[in-house]
């Protein structure tokens, strides 16, 4: 038995491997710059790594849905006593994890297969549900977005996947003093006492950013693709729809979805998305500053 305890977006999450000969934390490295010594009463959530877990059996259950995540599809069946089961597959379509987690996300099991370059896989998606699931209720988001920092501000590009969140965050990089890259692709917002925080994860893309650190939330920019540069507050309607596909919600479960909206909302209401109408240029990256960054 191997328990592992952690410190993500300041809250506290615990895995453990019951049987360490195959898994074990070497499948989850980014999560070392979020371990911590002491053991919280009441985590965030566990997750225990058991491969003898078995399915549901399928009269208990029934299937809500397979949905594409990008690199391959994750089946959804919901149980009878109002917990999940979810099958995680890899590009290719081969099955890398079991998940089964209790209604609130809270305490969850899962058992990995396949090699380890499929194990990891498997871990690291399950982690990343049961995070974004879990921080419903909490006022947690999980984004896709890339994140970078500048003068204590954090400022997170969002767009379709191919549309240039990274390019214009290493524009920043490159061209706005001061600025450093917090996450490429996961960051996680959080709502508290009324103020927005942003956080880097142990989930970052292709980009090996795994920080553990935080910022006050400067603003949301949707990146759309145009042939000048200029900036623009989108309405609030606008804005709670730039910025709801970019949040891993669950729409077939409405106190999960409803809970996700209503955190959006309130991020909305901060008056901190923007839209970004942009060439992949230096002059993108300091019109967007002028216009977004909190002085």
């Amino acid at each position: 038995m191997d328990v592992n305890n952690f410190r993500v977006a300041d809250l506290d999450v615990q895995i453990t491997f019951r049987d360490t000969s195959i898994n074990g934390m070497h499948l989850l490295r980014s999560f070392e710059p979020f371990r911590v010594k002491e053991e919280a009463d009441k985590p965030f959530f566990r997750l225990i790594v058991d491969d003898s877990i078995r399915p549901v059996p399928k009269e208990q259950r029934k299937r809500i849905r397979a949905f594409d995540t990008g690199n391959g599809d994750t089946i959804v069946d919901r149980v009878e006593d109002g917990s999940y089961q979810y099958i995680i597959k890899d590009i290719s379509g081969a099955d890398c994890c079991l998940l089964k987690c209790n209604k609130d996300f809270s305490e969850c099991y899962c058992a990995l297969n396949g090699n380890t370059n499929m194990r990891t896989f498997g871990l690291n998606n399950a982690l990343m549900l049961i995070f974004a699931f879990a921080g419903a209720q909490r006022k947690v988001l999980l984004i896709h977005a890339s994140l970078v920092r500048n003068n204590g501000y954090g400022y997170a590009f969002i767009a379709k996947s191919g549309t240039g969140k990274s390019t214009q965050v290493s524009m920043w990089l490159r061209h706005i003093p001061g600025s450093d890259l917090m996450n490429d692709d996961n960051p996680i917002v959080r709502l508290i006492d009324g103020e927005a925080w942003i956080y880097g994860s142990p989930w970052s893309g292709k980009t090996s950013c795994y920080r553990n650190i935080k910022a006050r939330l400067g603003a949301i920019t949707r990146i759309d693709r145009a042939k000048e540069n200029s900036v623009d507050k989108p309405s609030p309607i606008e804005a709670f729809a730039s910025l709801l596909p970019s949040c891993s919600s669950m729409k077939w479960d409405s106190a999960i979805y409803n809970a996700v909206c209503d955190t959006i909302t309130k991020i909305v209401e901060t008056g901190r998305i923007y839209t970004l109408h942009c060439l992949p240029n230096k002059e993108a990256a300091e019109v967007c500053q002028r216009a977004i960054a909190i002085k």
